[in-house]
């Protein structure tokens, strides 16, 4: 208060009776205080500018897709034609991965190779992704010739346009439905063909429908890859046997037999060069 009074020397003397307002109005006329009331003044401007020409402004507009299906009239039976074809080739890709299981080598390899896994003892290594990418690539491996003779017969004539769509099916069908009649049991297909309850006995395998030749190979698949499976089982259910009757022998009953047959059966497996053994007999499998 004194350097206040020593500012402002109307404030000092008989002026500090004054009232408290008064006092206030006085310290507000000094230069400094004008200057900063005046830069407020001249900010609050400047805002209420910016916010007024924000407000002012439109928003851009939002574009919104528009999306329709319909149904038009074709110009020519072709269009027709072609637009089947494109809704055949779709629902293909939709079935791709049933009809790959069901009418290729790719049952039979999963198969073995999952009963291998649970004989050594170990049912996650390999792990499932490497199992079904072996099985996967063994299948291509497998049906290479198959595939070549469709890639051959139907699918480059009908995409140089040499054959019609149907011809290309009917082409294509011929090589798959050859090397599903080799690996069908002969009895699981006469079972299939007996309760098909067909108009028309067929005279010869050509005439045999692809709806009682898949359901008669997957059976015979079935089977033969529980098989395999089996004599792939008893050489590594001899070593539990062995190891078992071993630690029964010795008194060594709290030890678990698997802690001491698990890496028998593997350095079995791996001095035998069992992967090369087992792919091997696999493909070879294979008429």
């Amino acid at each position: 208060m004194k350097r206040l009074f020593e500012r402002f020397p109307r404030l000092s003397g008989e002026n500090r009776a004054f009232p408290f307002t008064t006092r206030l109005i006085h310290a507000l006329t000094g230069s400094r205080a004008l200057l900063i009331l005046l830069g407020l003044g001249m900010l609050s401007g400047l805002i209420t500018g910016l916010g007024a020409q924000a407000v002012n402004t439109p928003a851009p507009e939002m574009v919104v897709p528009q999306i329709s299906v319909g149904v038009n009239r074709a110009g020519s039976p072709q269009e027709v034609s072609a637009s089947l074809q494109v809704l055949f080739l779709l629902t293909i890709l939709t079935l791709a991965p049933s009809i790959l299981i069901m009418t290729t080598a790719f049952t039979r390899i999963i198969i073995v190779l999952a009963i291998m896994r649970s004989a050594m003892g170990i049912p996650q290594v390999p792990p499932n992704q490497v199992m079904i990418g072996l099985a996967l690539f063994l299948t291509f491996f497998v049906m290479r010739p198959t595939l070549t003779q469709i890639n051959n017969d139907a699918l480059q004539p009908y995409l140089n346009n040499k054959i019609v769509f149907q011809e290309a099916v009917d082409r294509a069908i011929k090589p798959l439905r050859s090397f599903m009649v080799r690996q069908t049991y002969k009895k699981d297909l006469q079972f299939f063909i007996g309760i098909a309850r067909l108009e028309k006995p067929p005279a010869n395998i050509d005439e045999v429908p692809l709806t009682v030749l898949v359901p008669a190979f997957i059976t015979s698949e079935l089977k033969t890859g529980f098989i395999m499976g089996f004599y792939i089982y008893l050489p590594f259910l001899i070593i539990d046997i062995v190891v078992a009757s071993t630690l029964m022998s010795m008194g060594m009953m709290m030890l678990p037999p698997t802690v001491v047959s698990l890496p028998a059966k593997i350095l079995l497996f791996v001095l035998a060069d069992g992967w090369l053994l087992l792919l091997g007999s696999l493909a070879k499998g294979f008429h």
